[in-house]
Protein backbone atom coordinates (compact mmCIF):
# COMPACT_ATOMS: atom_id res chain seq x y z
CA UNK A 1 0.00 0.00 0.00
CA UNK A 2 2.80 2.35 0.84
CA UNK A 3 4.83 1.96 -2.52
CA UNK A 4 1.05 2.17 -4.05
CA UNK A 5 0.17 5.66 -2.60
CA UNK A 6 4.30 6.71 -3.68
CA UNK A 7 3.05 6.12 -7.00
CA UNK A 8 -0.04 7.52 -6.89
CA UNK A 9 1.98 10.93 -5.60
CA UNK A 10 4.69 11.06 -8.79
CA UNK A 11 1.44 10.36 -10.91
CA UNK A 12 -0.53 13.52 -9.76
CA UNK A 13 2.88 15.64 -9.69
CA UNK A 14 3.06 13.98 -13.36
CA UNK A 15 -0.40 15.02 -14.20
CA UNK A 16 0.19 18.67 -12.74
CA UNK A 17 3.25 19.12 -14.64
CA UNK A 18 2.53 17.56 -18.57
CA UNK A 19 -1.48 17.63 -18.82
CA UNK A 20 -1.55 20.67 -20.35
CA UNK A 21 0.48 19.73 -22.94
CA UNK A 22 -1.71 16.70 -23.93
CA UNK A 23 -3.62 18.56 -27.05
CA UNK A 24 -5.00 15.01 -28.69
CA UNK A 25 -6.42 12.37 -27.41
CA UNK A 26 -3.16 10.10 -28.54
CA UNK A 27 -1.13 12.00 -26.31
CA UNK A 28 -3.38 12.15 -23.32
CA UNK A 29 -3.42 7.78 -23.63
CA UNK A 30 0.55 7.99 -24.20
CA UNK A 31 1.49 10.33 -21.40
CA UNK A 32 -1.57 9.90 -18.61
CA UNK A 33 -4.02 6.92 -18.93
CA UNK A 34 -1.34 4.13 -19.82
CA UNK A 35 0.97 4.94 -16.97
CA UNK A 36 -2.43 4.86 -14.66
CA UNK A 37 -3.24 1.65 -15.74
CA UNK A 38 0.62 0.44 -15.07
CA UNK A 39 0.14 1.80 -11.64
CA UNK A 40 -3.06 -0.33 -11.23
CA UNK A 41 -1.18 -3.62 -12.45
CA UNK A 42 -2.62 -3.26 -15.60
CA UNK A 43 0.77 -3.53 -17.74
CA UNK A 44 -0.20 -1.57 -21.14
CA UNK A 45 2.45 -3.85 -22.48
CA UNK A 46 0.79 -6.99 -21.62
CA UNK A 47 -2.26 -7.75 -24.26
CA UNK A 48 -3.58 -10.44 -21.87
CA UNK A 49 -4.15 -7.41 -19.59
CA UNK A 50 -4.72 -4.30 -21.30
CA UNK A 51 -6.29 -4.66 -25.21
CA UNK A 52 -6.49 -1.14 -26.83
CA UNK A 53 -9.19 -0.95 -29.77
CA UNK A 54 -11.21 -3.57 -28.42
CA UNK A 55 -13.66 -4.78 -30.73
CA UNK A 56 -17.21 -6.91 -30.28
CA UNK A 57 -20.25 -7.38 -32.11
CA UNK A 58 -22.26 -4.40 -29.58
CA UNK A 59 -25.99 -3.92 -31.01
CA UNK A 60 -26.82 -0.65 -31.97
CA UNK A 61 -23.18 0.69 -32.10
CA UNK A 62 -21.14 1.47 -35.78
CA UNK A 63 -18.72 -1.28 -36.60
CA UNK A 64 -16.17 1.80 -36.76
CA UNK A 65 -16.10 2.00 -32.80
CA UNK A 66 -14.30 0.32 -30.56
CA UNK A 67 -13.64 0.61 -27.09
CA UNK A 68 -10.69 2.73 -26.49
CA UNK A 69 -9.32 0.15 -23.81
CA UNK A 70 -10.39 -3.56 -22.26
CA UNK A 71 -8.54 -4.32 -19.02
CA UNK A 72 -8.52 -8.45 -18.62
CA UNK A 73 -8.18 -10.29 -15.66
CA UNK A 74 -7.83 -14.37 -15.94
CA UNK A 75 -8.57 -14.39 -19.51
CA UNK A 76 -11.96 -12.24 -19.33
CA UNK A 77 -12.31 -8.40 -20.05
CA UNK A 78 -13.52 -7.50 -17.17
CA UNK A 79 -13.62 -3.11 -17.26
CA UNK A 80 -14.03 -0.63 -20.12
CA UNK A 81 -11.95 2.51 -20.87
CA UNK A 82 -13.25 5.49 -22.87
CA UNK A 83 -10.03 7.99 -23.65
CA UNK A 84 -10.54 11.89 -24.13
CA UNK A 85 -8.38 14.61 -24.76
CA UNK A 86 -6.47 16.45 -21.52
CA UNK A 87 -9.61 19.63 -22.49
CA UNK A 88 -12.34 17.78 -22.90
CA UNK A 89 -15.52 17.83 -21.00
CA UNK A 90 -16.21 13.97 -19.88
CA UNK A 91 -20.16 14.58 -19.80
CA UNK A 92 -20.75 14.84 -23.54
CA UNK A 93 -19.03 11.70 -23.48
CA UNK A 94 -20.90 9.14 -21.07
CA UNK A 95 -23.76 8.24 -23.63
CA UNK A 96 -20.87 6.63 -25.61
CA UNK A 97 -19.05 4.73 -23.04
CA UNK A 98 -22.54 3.48 -22.16
CA UNK A 99 -23.51 2.18 -25.90
CA UNK A 100 -20.53 -0.01 -25.31
CA UNK A 101 -21.22 -1.09 -21.73
CA UNK A 102 -24.77 -1.92 -22.15
CA UNK A 103 -24.63 -4.28 -24.99
CA UNK A 104 -21.44 -6.53 -23.24
CA UNK A 105 -21.88 -9.30 -21.21
CA UNK A 106 -20.02 -9.85 -18.04
CA UNK A 107 -17.94 -6.49 -18.04
CA UNK A 108 -20.19 -4.03 -15.30
CA UNK A 109 -17.14 -1.61 -14.62
CA UNK A 110 -16.55 1.35 -16.77
CA UNK A 111 -14.43 4.65 -17.00
CA UNK A 112 -14.01 7.70 -19.21
CA UNK A 113 -11.37 10.05 -18.52
CA UNK A 114 -9.10 12.46 -19.82
CA UNK A 115 -5.99 11.49 -17.90
CA UNK A 116 -6.49 14.31 -14.83
CA UNK A 117 -9.95 13.40 -14.45
CA UNK A 118 -11.30 9.71 -13.91
CA UNK A 119 -15.38 9.02 -14.06
CA UNK A 120 -16.50 4.99 -12.77
CA UNK A 121 -19.67 3.82 -13.75
CA UNK A 122 -21.46 0.18 -12.80
CA UNK A 123 -24.99 -0.57 -13.36
CA UNK A 124 -26.71 -0.54 -9.49
CA UNK A 125 -30.21 1.03 -10.70
CA UNK A 126 -30.66 -1.67 -13.42
CA UNK A 127 -28.85 -4.32 -14.58
CA UNK A 128 -26.30 -4.31 -17.98
CA UNK A 129 -27.82 -0.51 -17.68
CA UNK A 130 -24.92 2.21 -16.72
CA UNK A 131 -26.10 4.47 -14.49
CA UNK A 132 -26.30 7.68 -15.13
CA UNK A 133 -23.82 9.12 -12.32
CA UNK A 134 -20.81 7.66 -11.79
CA UNK A 135 -20.36 6.16 -8.13
CA UNK A 136 -16.57 7.44 -8.42
CA UNK A 137 -14.67 10.70 -9.86
CA UNK A 138 -11.20 11.49 -9.06
CA UNK A 139 -9.60 14.38 -10.34
CA UNK A 140 -5.74 14.02 -9.71
CA UNK A 141 -5.64 17.64 -10.20
CA UNK A 142 -7.28 18.36 -7.10
CA UNK A 143 -6.20 15.02 -4.98
CA UNK A 144 -3.99 13.75 -2.54
CA UNK A 145 -2.24 10.86 -2.88
CA UNK A 146 -3.67 9.82 0.46
CA UNK A 147 -7.00 10.34 -0.03
CA UNK A 148 -6.77 8.24 -3.49
CA UNK A 149 -6.95 4.67 -1.45
CA UNK A 150 -10.23 3.82 -3.21
CA UNK A 151 -8.56 3.24 -6.57
CA UNK A 152 -6.77 -0.03 -4.59
CA UNK A 153 -9.77 -1.53 -5.12
CA UNK A 154 -9.38 -1.43 -9.45
CA UNK A 155 -5.79 -2.66 -8.81
CA UNK A 156 -5.42 -6.32 -11.08
CA UNK A 157 -4.04 -8.49 -8.18
CA UNK A 158 -7.48 -6.94 -6.23
CA UNK A 159 -10.27 -6.64 -9.31
CA UNK A 160 -13.20 -8.10 -8.68
CA UNK A 161 -16.60 -7.14 -10.08
CA UNK A 162 -18.88 -8.48 -7.22
CA UNK A 163 -16.54 -6.68 -4.88
CA UNK A 164 -16.51 -3.73 -6.72
CA UNK A 165 -20.48 -2.93 -6.96
CA UNK A 166 -20.66 -3.52 -3.53
CA UNK A 167 -17.80 -0.67 -3.02
CA UNK A 168 -20.34 1.18 -5.31
CA UNK A 169 -23.37 0.83 -3.93
CA UNK A 170 -21.69 1.86 -0.47
CA UNK A 171 -19.83 4.83 -1.85
CA UNK A 172 -23.15 5.93 -3.50
CA UNK A 173 -24.93 5.68 0.06
CA UNK A 174 -22.38 7.48 1.89
CA UNK A 175 -22.56 10.26 -0.72
CA UNK A 176 -26.49 10.71 -0.80
CA UNK A 177 -26.11 10.51 2.65
CA UNK A 178 -23.32 13.42 2.93
CA UNK A 179 -25.56 15.46 0.71
CA UNK A 180 -28.60 14.99 2.89
CA UNK A 181 -26.76 15.68 6.28
CA UNK A 182 -25.06 18.99 5.13
CA UNK A 183 -28.51 20.24 3.89
CA UNK A 184 -29.96 19.64 7.26
CA UNK A 185 -27.03 21.15 8.78
CA UNK A 186 -26.41 24.68 6.30
CA UNK A 187 -30.52 24.94 6.22
CA UNK A 188 -32.11 23.74 9.33
CA UNK A 189 -35.51 23.30 7.89
CA UNK A 190 -38.42 23.26 10.01
CA UNK A 191 -37.88 19.25 9.43
CA UNK A 192 -34.88 19.05 10.79
CA UNK A 193 -36.20 21.51 14.08
CA UNK A 194 -38.61 19.13 14.16
CA UNK A 195 -36.75 16.13 15.00
CA UNK A 196 -33.96 18.08 17.02
CA UNK A 197 -37.13 19.37 19.63
CA UNK A 198 -38.68 15.77 19.77
CA UNK A 199 -35.15 13.99 20.98
CA UNK A 200 -34.57 16.71 22.92
CA UNK A 201 -38.03 15.91 25.02
CA UNK A 202 -39.15 19.54 24.96
CA UNK A 203 -42.30 19.69 27.30
CA UNK A 204 -43.96 21.79 24.36
CA UNK A 205 -46.66 21.19 21.78
CA UNK A 206 -44.57 21.02 18.63
CA UNK A 207 -46.75 23.39 16.13
CA UNK A 208 -45.63 25.55 13.26
CA UNK A 209 -45.74 28.44 15.33
CA UNK A 210 -43.60 27.08 18.09
CA UNK A 211 -41.14 25.47 15.59
CA UNK A 212 -40.14 28.74 13.66
CA UNK A 213 -39.73 30.23 17.03
CA UNK A 214 -36.89 28.13 17.96
CA UNK A 215 -35.23 27.26 14.84
CA UNK A 216 -32.91 30.18 14.86
CA UNK A 217 -31.64 28.38 18.23
CA UNK A 218 -31.67 24.98 16.55
CA UNK A 219 -29.34 26.66 14.06
CA UNK A 220 -27.28 27.86 16.43
CA UNK A 221 -26.65 25.14 18.69
CA UNK A 222 -25.55 23.02 15.29
CA UNK A 223 -22.87 25.68 14.78
CA UNK A 224 -21.74 25.37 18.17
CA UNK A 225 -21.88 21.68 18.02
CA UNK A 226 -19.69 22.02 14.20
CA UNK A 227 -17.05 24.61 16.16
CA UNK A 228 -16.48 22.58 19.26
CA UNK A 229 -16.17 19.34 16.98
CA UNK A 230 -13.64 21.50 15.15
CA UNK A 231 -11.81 22.50 18.54
CA UNK A 232 -11.65 19.22 20.07
CA UNK A 233 -9.94 17.31 17.11
CA UNK A 234 -7.25 20.24 16.98
CA UNK A 235 -6.56 19.83 20.62
CA UNK A 236 -4.01 18.14 22.02
CA UNK A 237 -4.92 14.63 23.98
CA UNK A 238 -3.74 16.70 27.12
CA UNK A 239 -6.06 19.15 26.67
CA UNK A 240 -9.33 16.28 26.53
CA UNK A 241 -7.73 14.87 29.30
CA UNK A 242 -8.15 17.86 31.19
CA UNK A 243 -12.15 18.15 31.07
CA UNK A 244 -13.38 14.74 33.13
CA UNK A 245 -16.98 15.83 31.89
CA UNK A 246 -16.67 14.65 28.65
CA UNK A 247 -14.21 11.43 29.63
CA UNK A 248 -16.54 8.20 29.18
CA UNK A 249 -15.87 6.08 32.17
CA UNK A 250 -12.80 3.25 31.14
CA UNK A 251 -15.50 0.08 31.09
CA UNK A 252 -17.62 1.90 29.34
CA UNK A 253 -15.15 2.85 26.52
CA UNK A 254 -14.04 -0.89 26.46
CA UNK A 255 -17.54 -1.94 26.27
CA UNK A 256 -17.89 0.59 23.26
CA UNK A 257 -14.47 -0.29 21.57
CA UNK A 258 -14.70 -3.73 19.08
CA UNK A 259 -12.93 -5.85 20.13
CA UNK A 260 -10.17 -7.06 18.26
CA UNK A 261 -10.82 -11.11 19.54
CA UNK A 262 -13.55 -13.24 21.21
CA UNK A 263 -12.41 -15.98 23.95
CA UNK A 264 -14.99 -18.33 24.71
CA UNK A 265 -15.97 -18.32 28.08
CA UNK A 266 -15.62 -21.79 28.61
CA UNK A 267 -12.79 -22.78 26.65
CA UNK A 268 -9.84 -20.07 26.63
CA UNK A 269 -7.91 -22.29 23.43
CA UNK A 270 -11.28 -21.14 21.04
CA UNK A 271 -10.40 -17.36 20.27
CA UNK A 272 -12.80 -15.89 17.47
CA UNK A 273 -10.76 -13.53 15.06
CA UNK A 274 -10.93 -10.09 13.64
CA UNK A 275 -10.56 -11.84 10.65
CA UNK A 276 -13.80 -14.24 11.16
CA UNK A 277 -15.46 -11.95 12.24
CA UNK A 278 -15.06 -9.76 9.46
CA UNK A 279 -16.05 -12.72 7.03
CA UNK A 280 -19.34 -13.57 9.33
CA UNK A 281 -20.50 -9.99 8.48
CA UNK A 282 -19.53 -9.93 5.18
CA UNK A 283 -21.02 -13.64 4.47
CA UNK A 284 -24.15 -11.99 6.04
CA UNK A 285 -24.39 -9.01 3.75
CA UNK A 286 -23.88 -11.59 0.38
CA UNK A 287 -26.99 -13.61 2.00
CA UNK A 288 -29.42 -11.47 3.86
CA UNK A 289 -32.56 -12.87 4.89
CA UNK A 290 -30.85 -16.10 5.15
CA UNK A 291 -30.40 -17.23 8.94
CA UNK A 292 -26.59 -18.02 9.45
CA UNK A 293 -24.84 -18.30 12.40
CA UNK A 294 -20.76 -18.22 12.99
CA UNK A 295 -19.52 -21.61 14.78
CA UNK A 296 -16.00 -21.26 16.12
CA UNK A 297 -14.05 -24.32 17.39
CA UNK A 298 -10.56 -24.75 17.82
CA UNK A 299 -9.50 -26.26 14.66
CA UNK A 300 -11.64 -24.15 12.64
CA UNK A 301 -14.34 -21.37 12.36
CA UNK A 302 -17.57 -22.53 10.60
CA UNK A 303 -20.73 -20.53 9.19
CA UNK A 304 -23.65 -23.19 9.85
CA UNK A 305 -27.28 -22.79 8.09
CA UNK A 306 -30.05 -22.11 10.64
CA UNK A 307 -27.03 -23.54 13.54
CA UNK A 308 -27.36 -26.96 12.17
CA UNK A 309 -24.11 -28.63 13.06
CA UNK A 310 -23.69 -30.58 9.99
CA UNK A 311 -24.89 -27.94 7.77
CA UNK A 312 -22.20 -25.95 7.18
CA UNK A 313 -21.30 -23.39 4.18
CA UNK A 314 -17.79 -23.49 5.16
CA UNK A 315 -15.02 -23.69 7.41
CA UNK A 316 -12.32 -20.98 7.74
CA UNK A 317 -8.84 -22.50 8.94
CA UNK A 318 -6.64 -19.04 9.73
CA UNK A 319 -4.41 -21.49 12.20
CA UNK A 320 -1.64 -21.63 9.49
CA UNK A 321 0.40 -19.44 7.50
CA UNK A 322 -1.99 -18.92 4.82
CA UNK A 323 -5.68 -19.39 5.95
CA UNK A 324 -7.62 -21.29 3.99
CA UNK A 325 -11.30 -22.02 3.02
CA UNK A 326 -13.81 -25.03 2.25
CA UNK A 327 -17.07 -25.35 1.14
CA UNK A 328 -19.54 -28.16 1.81
CA UNK A 329 -20.11 -28.49 -1.93
CA UNK A 330 -17.64 -30.43 -3.69
CA UNK A 331 -15.20 -28.17 -6.16
CA UNK A 332 -15.69 -30.10 -9.31
CA UNK A 333 -13.68 -28.56 -12.93
CA UNK A 334 -16.97 -25.88 -13.54
CA UNK A 335 -16.65 -24.70 -9.74
CA UNK A 336 -12.78 -25.04 -9.97
CA UNK A 337 -11.95 -22.42 -13.12
CA UNK A 338 -14.57 -20.37 -11.70
CA UNK A 339 -12.78 -19.90 -8.72
CA UNK A 340 -9.07 -19.55 -10.64
CA UNK A 341 -10.91 -17.31 -12.91
CA UNK A 342 -11.12 -14.32 -10.15
CA UNK A 343 -7.52 -15.24 -8.88
CA UNK A 344 -7.78 -17.58 -6.49
CA UNK A 345 -5.65 -20.40 -5.39
CA UNK A 346 -7.31 -24.17 -4.91
CA UNK A 347 -5.65 -27.16 -3.78
CA UNK A 348 -5.84 -30.13 -4.72
CA UNK A 349 -7.81 -31.19 -1.61
CA UNK A 350 -10.55 -28.58 -2.41
CA UNK A 351 -9.19 -26.09 0.07
CA UNK A 352 -8.86 -22.47 -1.05
CA UNK A 353 -5.94 -19.63 0.01
CA UNK A 354 -8.24 -16.84 1.79
CA UNK A 355 -5.57 -14.21 2.64
CA UNK A 356 -8.28 -12.03 3.28
CA UNK A 357 -11.65 -11.97 4.23
CA UNK A 358 -13.06 -9.22 1.60
CA UNK A 359 -11.94 -12.54 -0.95
CA UNK A 360 -15.12 -14.20 -0.07
CA UNK A 361 -16.68 -11.62 -2.83
CA UNK A 362 -14.88 -13.57 -5.59
CA UNK A 363 -16.30 -17.07 -4.55
CA UNK A 364 -19.62 -15.39 -4.42
CA UNK A 365 -20.89 -18.35 -6.82
CA UNK A 366 -19.82 -21.08 -4.30
CA UNK A 367 -20.93 -19.61 -1.94
CA UNK A 368 -24.35 -19.40 -3.12
CA UNK A 369 -24.08 -23.22 -4.31
CA UNK A 370 -23.36 -24.27 -0.74
CA UNK A 371 -26.73 -22.51 0.93
CA UNK A 372 -28.81 -24.02 -1.63
CA UNK A 373 -27.22 -27.76 -0.60
CA UNK A 374 -27.57 -26.92 3.03
CA UNK A 375 -30.97 -25.98 2.58
CA UNK A 376 -32.17 -29.07 0.27
CA UNK A 377 -32.85 -31.91 3.29
CA UNK A 378 -32.74 -34.77 1.19
CA UNK A 379 -29.43 -34.03 1.74
CA UNK A 380 -28.97 -34.87 4.83
CA UNK A 381 -31.54 -37.79 5.19
CA UNK A 382 -30.10 -40.86 6.77
CA UNK A 383 -28.78 -43.72 4.72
Amino acid sequence: MENFIERLKSHIEHVKKVGTHCTTEETTKQALILPLLDILGFSPYDPTKVLAEFAADFPGVKSTERVDYALYCNGQPVMFIEAKPYVSNLTNHAPQLSRYFNSSLGVTIGAITNGKEWRFFTDLINPNVMDEKPFLTIDFTKSKAEDLGQLEEFKHDNFHADKLRYFAEENQYIQQFKTVIKKCINEVDIDFVRHVAQQSSIARQLNAKFLETIQPFVKQAVQQVISDTVVKGLSSPTVITAQPIEQKPDALQEELKEPDVIIHPDNAKIITTKDEMELFRIVSELLPDIHLEGRDTESYYSILYQNKNNRWLFRYDVNRKRPTIQFIVTLDEVRRNELERAGLEVQNNGQIFLDKPEHIYRMVGVLRDSLEFCMMDSNFKRS
